[in-house]
């Protein structure tokens, strides 16, 4: 068997705790300060217990010998309440008490260490396992995380699609209101032009027919000119002859006067 060397821990520093440690005993993490006091309390021991000078440490493979019952009954009672690991190291309760035995204690105090140290063991991995979670636990805490993730992500898709779809039906329909905005304006526009130029035709026509009879008025104001003017042309023409008629008369009268008068005094 191989053995698990053993590392002296402080209470104060619970950083092992917080690393994930899936069992204490492979790991070889053991409470040496809880431990003390109890080896300390085993009867009949040959010289002082300190925790400093413990045999902890990484013992070499010994041939396999025959064990006492008690060393039996230690072997068979070692457990653990947590489930073993499939990998790493183990500790080994022969070998530990074989080396006891060697380093000057009796049977029952190595018996007695030993089951002292199991319970620290089991203490201590009772602490950690109140401080830790089960892969099963992590597993389901991450299962339960994924299925929280993809439920979110599917809200926010959701959530994403619907409002892309609200936008969406918002543009068209300011779209179609902007349409038929700019259909009505410019029906508003071509009808004010068509009023408009409806209005200048209309306007264009009366102007055209005040022209025409403005002209009209002038040509008869014209005749009526014209006709004065040949009356007062016929006028002229008729004092003219009268005037020669009289004037001939006259001329006439007198040349009769003249010759009647040079006939007398001839």
């Amino acid at each position: 068997m191989r053995e698990l060397p053993v590392t002296i821990i402080n209470q104060t520093e619970p950083s092992h705790l917080a690393q994930g440690i899936d069992n204490p005993i492979a790991s070889g993490y053991l409470d040496m300060a809880a431990l003390a006091p109890r080896i300390a309390a085993v009867p009949r021991l040959q010289a002082p217990i300190n925790s400093s000078t413990l045999p902890f440490r990484t013992l070499a493979p010994r041939p396999a010998t025959p064990l006492p019952l008690a060393s039996q009954w230690l072997v068979s009672s070692f457990h653990t309440t947590m489930p073993r690991p499939q990998k790493g190291q183990h500790f080994d309760t022969l070998i530990f008490v074989q080396r006891l035995k060697e380093e000057g204690f009796t049977e029952e105090q190595a018996a007695a260490l030993m089951k002292i140290l199991n319970d620290v063991m089991e203490e201590s991995m009772q602490t950690l396992s109140r401080t830790m979670v089960s892969r099963e636990d992590a597993a389901r805490a991450t299962y339960t995380q994924k299925v929280d993730f993809a439920k979110l992500r599917s809200e926010l898709l959701s959530a994403d699609s619907t409002e892309n779809n609200t936008t969406r039906a918002t543009y068209d329909r300011l779209n179609n209101d902007l349409t038929k905005l700019n259909s009505r304006l410019r029906d508003e526009v071509n009808r004010t032009l068509a009023s408009v130029r409806l209005d200048l035709n209309l306007e264009k026509g009366r102007i055209r027919e005040e022209a025409l009879g403005q002209e009209l008025k002038m040509k008869e104001t014209e005749a009526r000119v014209d006709q004065e003017v040949a009356l007062l042309r016929e006028k002229l023409e008729q004092v003219k002859f009268q005037s020669l008629q009289w004037l001939i008369g006259v001329c006439t009268g007198f040349s009769a006067l003249m010759l009647g008068a040079w006939r007398l005094f001839m």
